[in-house]
């Protein structure tokens, strides 16, 4: 594994292995390491992981942190680290970045793992008050631990991953933990996400509170071309850490490695 970083580009892990590249993108309070549990099922693969501008070892990138500078960081990012062909799996806010990176068509781009993604159209939950409300989810390590618990998760995490949560949640900075809340989760992409012509899988937690099924139905899937939906038993909205190996079952299924 080797980890780049640079004064210009988020930090990144990048494993050489059997191609397509699995692209990680990490969810609004997540970080690289989010994707460890999936990332050691694919021990051949190749797989690169981003942490987020703003995030964790990207923290002292400067901004904006909008989606649309996040989806530049992606593209180029692959292209700097030589990636020709790779599959994006983009959870939650991550999985947003996804689909306007899809919606730029960029050359070596086999496909779109949507993770239990804020949908193209945001859901009707999504009020001024509701943003207000996210916005202070992250204020202090009891604020993100509720949150972990009672809306984040719907199957146990071990005392390491819940601890991972807590320190990635309150790594962020202060303009990159207000940006998803007040503005990105709320921005409409149908427009973008109808462009997408790569083939798409859709990832749904079962008891996911944050992007339930039923808004993934609703307010994703009717924009994408080429999509199908998979919902994984008993997890919530971390389907990363609480389902890892359902996920990865998932992802080889959808994006199997090149012979």
């Amino acid at each position: 594994m080797t980890t780049r970083t640079s004064t210009a580009l988020p930090t990144f892990d990048h494993r050489p292995g059997a191609g397509p590249t699995l692209v990680f993108l990490h969810y609004w309070g997540g970080s690289a390491r989010t994707w460890a549990p999936v990332i050691e099922r694919f021990e051949a693969r190749s797989t690169l992981a981003i942490e987020a501008r703003g995030w964790g070892r990207s923290r002292d990138l400067a901004g904006p942190y909008t989606l649309e500078q996040m989806a530049r960081d992606v593209r180029d990012v692959v292209r700097h680290a030589g990636v020709p062909e790779y599959v994006l799996v983009g959870h939650s806010m991550g999985g947003k970045v996804a689909q306007l990176v899809g919606a730029a068509r960029p050359d070596g781009l086999a496909g779109l793992v949507l993770v239990a993604p804020g949908p193209a159209e945001p859901a009707a939950v999504v009020t001024p008050e509701y943003q207000q409300q996210l916005a202070h989810a992250y204020d202090s390590a009891d604020s993100v631990s509720g949150v972990r618990d009672h809306v984040l998760t719907a199957a146990p995490l071990s005392d390491a991953m819940k601890q991972w949560v807590v320190a990635d949640s309150l790594g962020g900075c202060t303009a990159a933990r207000a940006e998803w809340p007040l503005h990105g989760i709320a921005q409409d992409i149908t427009a973008e996400a109808r462009r997408i012509e790569a083939p798409v899988l859709v990832v749904a937690g079962e008891h996911d509170r944050v992007e339930p099924v039923g808004v993934l139905r609703r307010n994703l899937l009717p924009c994408l071309a080429h999509a199908e939906l998979t919902v994984i038993p008993g997890a919530g909205h971390l389907i990363p850490l609480e389902a890892p190996e359902d996920l990865a079952r998932a992802i080889a299924s959808f994006a199997p490695s090149a012979p």
